[in-house]
């Protein structure tokens, strides 16, 4: 599966990053993490695979992209360590971008402040002119 993704032209999320063009020094501290959870009673048969996957998507993009260095990245481990928390699969994505919401604020205030965007490559691409209500949820 992971060959044939390559194939396509796609990319293996879990793998490189945008900013760091070495390992993620992020995903040190999660990957000791995750083998620390998993080593205590985690679904090791999950972990195993996860590092099997790891270690062929590494030599992959080692044939393949000789001249880019891909390693893993934080993602990768996040993703690992997202069932040690017992969150619904549901709950992954939103608990992705819950780590992020500060760093995209400082991003579109510094961009406000200096009137050139930061990736701008990047484009929103979903809906506009929603409106939303405050509410409580504290009872």
């Amino acid at each position: 599966m992971l060959r044939e993704k390559l194939d396509r032209g796609e990319r293996l999320m879990g793998f490189g990053h945008r900013v760091y063009r070495v390992r993620d020094p992020r995903a040190d501290v999660l990957a000791a993490a995750a083998e620390r959870f998993y080593r205590r009673g985690g679904d090791r048969a999950l972990y195993d695979l996860a590092r099997a996957v790891e270690a062929t998507a590494l030599r992959l993009l080692r044939e393949r992209k000789p001249d880019r260095p891909l390693d893993t990245n934080v993602e990768f481990y996040t993703a690992l360590l997202l069932p040690a928390w017992d969150s619904p699969a549901v709950l992954f994505t939103p608990l992705f971008a819950v780590g992020r919401v500060a760093g995209w604020t400082a991003h579109a205030l510094e961009q406000l402040a200096t009137g050139r965007l930061i990736r701008p490559e990047s484009a929103y691409v979903g809906e506009t002119g929603r409106r939303w209500e405050a509410r409580s949820v504290l009872v």
